[in-house]
């Protein structure tokens, strides 16, 4: 059975490396034995998924492409499956070592491994790494079901949609997008990316999606931006460029977090202390997760923003 599905994806990685044109399902179907033999269309077209995304894991980029009559065709252009020769320093391949160390879901692990494997055996030196003995661990934590398949989507530059609920509504809202890039800020992950359906660029917090994240057709309509700016991006729609002050009332042996960025402090007696904290874009979802621990005084605009989220909380 193994190999029956490698001899598959071989033949399907040959096909679309093989062809100067996008080439459709009906044609990739035709010309593959083991697609031939497939019972039926639905069982033909969950077969070649499966396989697709399979080389696309596999590294091989498969592009998507849609002809004049509409007809959806597949290709993997050479020169994007094509790489230079591996040259790594000592230094180098320790910084691949630990960062294949960081991921903590398991099938990212095995795809560190496996990435490492392949680059020993092309000549990466061996390095020493530095936490082999040592008793901090780094880690990254993933959590959300949805990470995977935005990540992949970003890697192939694939326009996706999925049901994302904001704090301030009662229920999700599909959206749809174009990924840029994931940022993790203060744990939690970030996608940045075009929303098609404001034509403007938008920041989403992967734990408020809901469901499974589905993959379209199509090339990209707004240009990407590169990382450095699309870190920029989710720090400043996450809160992390301030723009101003906002003073809050904030419970005493509460809200830590905040009295570390407080750029003034002091006491009011009864339990409450009052800070002067940066205020930034985001700066009210992350009030919000202190829940009666903290009180906004001013700017009225942010006090709003905190009001109106906590009422959609407790709508549920």
């Amino acid at each position: 059975m193994a190999i029956a599905k490698a001899e598959r994806l071989m033949n399907l990685a040959l096909c679309l490396l093989g062809t100067r044109r996008a080439l459709s399902k009906r044609e990739l179907r035709e010309s593959i034995e083991a697609y031939l033999e497939a019972g039926s269309d639905d069982s033909f077209n969950r077969m070649f998924e499966r396989d697709k995304d399979d080389l696309r894991e596999l590294g091989l980029v498969i592009e998507t492409v849609e002809n004049l009559d509409g007809e959806t065709g597949y290709l993997a252009r050479r020169d994007s499956n094509r790489l230079p020769p591996v040259q790594l320093d000592a230094e180098e391949a320790a910084a691949l070592g630990l960062a294949a160390r960081v991921w903590q879901q398991a099938r990212l692990a095995g795809a560190a491994s496996g990435a490492l494997q392949k680059l020993r055996a092309a000549g990466m030196p061996e390095a020493d790494n530095p936490y082999e003995h040592s008793a901090i661990e780094p880690r990254i934590p993933v959590h959300e079901t949805a990470f995977e398949p935005l990540m992949l989507a970003c890697r192939d530059r694939r326009p996706v949609v999925f049901d994302y609920r904001k704090v301030t509504a009662v229920r999700p809202e599909a959206r749809h997008v174009e990924p840029w890039g994931l940022e993790c800020w203060r744990g939690h992950w970030y996608l940045a990316g075009w929303d098609r359906d404001r034509s403007a660029e938008r920041v989403f917090r992967l734990s408020r999606i809901s469901g499974r994240v589905r993959s379209r057709a199509g090339a990209f309509t707004a240009p990407v931006p590169d990382v450095v700016t699309v870190r920029e991006t989710v720090e400043s729609w996450a809160g992390e460029t301030a723009t101003r002050s906002a003073r809050i009332r904030l419970r005493a042996g509460a809200g830590y977090p905040l009295r570390s960025r407080a750029t003034a402090a002091r006491e009011l007696g009864d339990g409450w202390d009052e800070l002067e904290i940066p205020y930034g874009h985001g700066l009210d979802a992350h009030l919000v997760e202190f829940g009666p621990d903290v009180v906004v005084l001013e700017p009225a605009d942010l006090r709003a923003d905190v009001m109106d989220r906590l009422r959609a909380v407790a709508k549920g």
